[in-house]
């Protein structure tokens, strides 16, 4: 007998009934948990912790604030495209320019708002697949704690400590959508949907590959996933090929950057992203639980949505490795998210009490492991004094940020600065002379990186860095190195760690 999805309990009826009903994780203990862990999340958000990519993203909010049809380059002087500038920025720079808020502000709101989509959209897609009420909230607490016992910190991936960093980011809010959209494509795939549905799914999976191509793909191979797994008849296909004209139509109309090129976009950015294959046992290692829970599923049914979830994800990054394309491993969630998923639900969906009651007390034992591992998350809504020694260990200290240089630089100055200063000070709206992230629609990227490298190089004489400062229109200078003292700028502002602010003459 195939069975897709489980079916809702009576209790009383049947031993397996009776323990379906009062399983391990199920009934309070689930919910609670996982509302304490959505607390803690909110508590994050209001603090909003900086590390990573949020520089990039504040920026790009604060030039869609000022010119929200002609930004230009979110992090340089210059008058190119950005697939920074997606949808959800737009939204998010007409709101800053609107209300008037902060930048900051309005990426706390972006936080709250990514935050209540990614936990509804869980909802809402792990109510197709099992109908027990405590589903949803332990698939949550799957996602947020069932990685491994080294935190991986990098945007797109759900781990607790990742997503403290990252809730803010536009890949939070597009896995959120990411969700909402299987939920609704699969609900399409098993009812007879009109034929209006299928063009607006196509035009809400063109608005998830604006936003962050990277969960996008994502996105793409779970939608494939639930086409294989819902075996449409041929009315239901030819319905769900009107989705793509209009998902293609979004994608050319969009006037911010040419999607379609991005495809050249990956040469450069495969040695970032190879770190993302290292040390997966440490990083990815308690998934394999959810690996083995999709045994299961499989001989159910060789077609399960999760299953070829899986194994479509699988692939992917496989391939990814096997090329040198490592950029495609930031598509690893389309092989864990089916796995984390699937361990959860088996707890539920075993047929035989023994089976389910094993499931839950290993999924316990994992989740706590994986609460542990991350459990530094705490840090960032707990003051490190009151942290216990052994929790400090785990934490990761936040930015400081440069909001000591805004009393004298203003929008739209050009900084001469390198490493962390250049993708941290484009957020306060300063430009930097090289921009501090890979930019593909940059043509002089490499020359603006090495004369950055060459401006701070300790023998260069004062003269080149003269012509460098006319050149690029650079009014400020900011060093770590306290190799510039002697070259005759002037030093008007000292922060953190001995970093110095000179007005160039």
């Amino acid at each position: 007998m195939t069975v897709r999805f489980s079916s809702p309990v009576v209790p009383g009826r049947t031993p397996e009934g009776r323990a379906a009903a009062r399983p391990a994780l199920g009934g309070f203990l689930a919910p609670a948990v996982a509302g304490l862990v959505l607390v803690l999340l909110a508590l994050t958000v209001v603090r909003l912790p900086w590390a990573g990519d949020l520089g990039m993203h504040a920026a790009t909010v604060q030039r869609l604030r000022h010119s929200p049809l002609d930004p230009g380059n979110p992090l340089v002087d210059a008058d190119t495209p950005s697939p920074y500038y997606s949808p959800w920025t737009l939204l998010l720079g007409t709101v800053a320019r609107l209300t008037g808020l902060p930048v900051f502000a309005v990426l706390r709101l972006a936080a709250a708002a990514a935050l209540v989509l990614l936990v509804t959209g869980v909802w809402r897609y792990v109510r197709t697949l099992s109908a027990h009420r405590a589903a949803p909230a332990l698939a949550l607490l799957s996602l947020l704690l069932l990685w491994g016992t080294t935190p991986f910190l990098w945007s797109g991936f759900l781990g607790l400590h990742s997503l403290a960093l990252t809730v803010s980011y536009p890949s939070t809010f597009t896995l959120g959508l990411a969700f909402h959209f299987w939920a609704w494509l699969t609900r399409a795939l098993r009812g007879a949907a009109g034929w209006g549905v299928w063009p607006a799914l196509g035009v809400l999976w063109a608005v998830i590959l604006l936003c962050h191509q990277f969960s996008g793909a994502v996105a793409t191979v779970g939608a494939a996933a639930a086409f294989v797994g819902a075996r449409p008849g041929r009315a239901v296909l030819l319905r769900a090929a009107t989705a793509l004209p209009a998902a293609v139509a979004v994608l050319w109309a969009w006037p911010y950057y040419d999607f379609f090129a991005l495809t050249g976009a990956g040469d450069g950015l495969e040695s970032i992203h190879r770190v993302l294959y290292g040390h997966p046992v440490a990083r990815y290692g308690l998934v394999l639980l959810g690996v083995a829970a999709l045994v299961p599923r499989w001989r159910r049914d060789h077609r399960d949505p999760l299953v070829v979830f899986f194994v479509l994800g699988t692939l992917l990054v496989s391939a990814g490795w096997l090329s040198g394309h490592y950029t495609w491993g930031r598509a690893l969630s389309a092989a864990v998210i089916p796995a984390q998923l699937a361990v959860a639900l088996e707890a539920f969906a075993a047929v035989r009490r023994r089976s389910r009651a094993c499931w839950a007390a290993l999924l316990t034992a994992a989740l706590l492991l994986g609460g542990w591992a991350q459990a530094g998350a705490v840090g960032y809504v707990v003051p490190r004094s009151a942290l216990p020694q052994v929790l400090e260990d785990r934490y990761r200290p936040p930015w400081p940020g440069y909001r000591w240089i805004t009393p004298y630089v203003h929008y739209g100055d050009v900084v001469m600065a390198e490493g962390r200063p250049a993708r941290q000070i484009p957020a306060y709206g300063p430009y930097t002379v090289a921009p501090g992230y890979p930019d593909f629609f940059l043509p002089d990227e490499r020359r603006r990186t090495a004369a950055t490298g060459r401006y701070f190089a300790e023998r260069t004489p004062p003269s080149e860095r003269r012509r460098m400062e006319r050149e690029y229109g650079v009014r400020w200078v900011v060093d770590r190195t306290g190799a510039l003292d002697d070259t005759g700028l002037r030093a008007v502002a000292r922060g953190p760690d001995g970093q110095v602010l000179y007005r160039v003459p």
